[in-house]
């Protein structure tokens, strides 16, 4: 049983295409093209055409026949090779001149070609089929075939499905463009694709103003830190959290029962030395050796009465109070109630609500080049309808751990004199605003600095 026609056609068709892609030269390519393809078109003679050249070594010459029917390479000081390339330009003439069917097949004859016309019979059949190759929008050149029949249109569209093929398997043979020549590419294209370039070229140098985001925390400016006046355990806290307090209102108090025994043991001691230095003083009238005795009794009277004067005094600074009105800022009292401390450990911080500033993390990756009167805004993370404006004036020269293990740089910043100023702790989102730069610079900032950091450049 015979194979039905169409049959045959598709397996040619499928044939030539995979040994297009197996070419392993562009001579091989080229001999494939002019002679093989005979197994699926009717053709007499068959020549190559190369618009580009497609590297050095290859034995391709730019704009030249690159391979005809019959002969394993093209003599370019043939006759019959010399009027093909007349006949190929004159062919890239018109492309030039219909541009838009510069991509399609197209059937030449004698007429279509008046300055070649005499001796057209001399070198082609009467019926010529051009066949460009095209791939990504380039065509790279175009395979011609002739024959003495008119082409049907079923053999036109085999045609133009092995010129895909054929074009594809060409490509693979053409130098890797530099990024120059492929955005001259890009540019020389349509006018629709220059004005998409150029406005993506203008707004990749758009100037926009350069922020970035980072934590930030309502803090007092000059706050009063209270501390504790020497070891002991806090029996109470006489304030609550960010209560308003005078100069002289009782903070907190220490334990004092520890005190009172030691007070009470320092002033038995002292009257048992005054007694021992009394008893030493009257008999020092009559007795040379009581008048020795005496010195060391009024120096053990000395250290005692000390003794009693420091723990009277321990006693006196038991009760804590405020040497500055403002708010006492502290977390909880139950924080504190019952909890050892040590002498200088801070207890709570007295602050002035009409003197805050604003403390920012500016974590390490988000640094820019910020420095004192740069602008900030303030999003309090509570009330996200409202902000804040603040000008930058401290910037810290090195980074430092912060919460949760990560490492910034510490700013702060001033509210401007005569505006509504944030309550202490409150905590927000702080917006520093930098210099201009490009848009593409703003936008590929962060990932160029990683691609660096990864590559280690």
């Amino acid at each position: 049983m015979s194979t039905p026609e169409p049959v045959n056609e598709l397996l040619s068709l499928l044939r030539l295409a995979r040994r297009a892609r197996e070419a392993a030269s562009i001579e091989t390519l080229g001999f494939l093209m002019v002679n093989e393809t005979l197994q699926l078109l009717r053709y007499r003679q068959a020549a190559l055409w190369l618009n580009a050249d497609l590297g050095p070594g290859k034995g391709m010459l730019l704009g030249r026949v690159a391979a005809v029917s019959g002969l394993p390479q093209p003599n370019p000081l043939a006759p019959y090779t010399q009027w093909l390339g007349q006949l190929f330009r004159a062919i890239q003439k018109l492309s030039r001149e219909a541009p838009a069917e510069a991509g399609a097949l197209r059937v030449f004859c004698a007429e279509d070609f008046p300055e070649l016309a005499d001796d057209w019979a001399e070198w082609l059949p009467a019926h010529a089929l051009w066949i460009p190759l095209k791939h990504d929008g380039h065509i790279a050149g175009g395979l011609l075939l002739a024959g003495d029949d008119i082409w049907q249109t079923q053999q036109l569209a085999l045609a133009e499905e092995l010129a895909s093929s054929y074009a594809h398997a060409l490509a693979m043979f053409a130098p890797k463009r530099r990024p120059v020549e492929r955005l001259q590419r890009l540019w020389h294209g349509t006018r629709e694709r220059r004005w998409l370039l150029a406005g993506l070229f203008i707004v990749a140098i758009f100037p926009v103003q350069q922020s970035v985001l980072a934590p930030a925390e309502v803090v007092p400016k000059e706050p009063f830190l209270v501390r504790a006046p020497q070891d002991g355990v806090i029996d109470r806290l006489l304030v609550q959290p960010n209560q308003l307090v005078k100069v002289g209102t009782p903070l907190f108090s220490l334990d004092q029962r520890s005190l009172q025994t030691r007070y009470a043991i320092a002033s038995k001691a002292y009257d048992t030395a005054q007694e021992e230095y009394r008893q030493s003083a009257q008999l020092a009238v009559t007795d040379d050796k009581g008048k020795v005795d005496l010195s060391l009794r009024r120096g053990t009277l000395d250290e005692k009465r000390l003794e009693l004067a420091y723990t009277a005094e321990q006693l006196g600074r038991v009760q804590v109070a405020a040497e500055r009105a403002g708010i006492a800022v502290f977390s909880d009292v139950n924080d504190w109630q019952g909890k050892a401390v040590a002498l200088g450990e801070r207890i709570l911080t007295l602050a002035d609500p009409n003197k805050v500033e604003l403390s920012i993390h500016l974590p390490v990756g988000e640094r820019f080049n910020v420095a004192p009167g740069a602008t900030v805004s303030l999003y309090p993370n509570a009330s996200p309808l409202s902000a804040y404006d603040a000008v930058v004036t401290q910037v810290a020269y090195s980074a430092e751990p912060v919460h949760e293990g990560e490492v910034a740089y510490r700013l702060k910043a001033d509210f401007p004199t005569g505006t509504a100023l944030p309550r202490i702790g409150l905590m927000g989102t702080a917006k520093l605003h930098g210099t201009r730069v490009p848009l593409i610079y703003y936008a590929l900032r962060r990932p160029l600095t990683s691609v660096r950091q990864w590559l280690g450049i």
